[in-house]
């Protein structure tokens, strides 16, 4: 497995290449590692409550995101969080994770490069939300 395709993240429908990411000395002590995955979800959830299209609208905070997230889950190459609303409560954003076949997210990268990776094939591919 090449290491560009490794670095990979899907978040919602957006590839990020999180290559060269990493935790900020702050965010990799001690404090940190002690941090368990459920703050890092609820992070996630506060922070798509404000934002539901937190990867469009602020890709530099998303990439931080999937970089906690990898960083306490290593399995872990794919987040989804659904907000009803902007401004919604943070509990109400639905959370889903997966790990995501290297063949998989090798399309979603390309597709995403060539312009044509949209929510719907992102969802028939990942998510699996849409009916069929």
């Amino acid at each position: 497995m090449s290491a560009r395709l490794r670095m990979l993240f899907l978040l919602n429908d957006v590839v990020l290449n999180l290559a060269g990411a990493s935790l900020s000395p702050k965010m990799a002590g001690k404090r940190f590692k002690a941090l368990p995955f459920n703050i890092v979800s609820k992070l996630g959830q506060e922070l798509y409550a404000e934002d539901p299209l937190l990867h469009f609208d602020r890709p530099e905070r998303a990439r931080r995101l999937a970089t906690l997230i990898i960083a306490k889950a290593p399995s872990i190459n794919a987040a989804l969080f659904v907000a009803p609303s902007y401004g919604c409560a943070p509990e109400e954003v639905a959370i889903r994770y997966a790990n995501v076949d290297f063949e998989v997210m090798a399309r979603l990268s390309s597709r995403q490069n060539e312009g044509q990776l949209d929510t719907v094939w992102t969802d028939r591919q990942v998510w699996r939300r849409l009916a069929a």
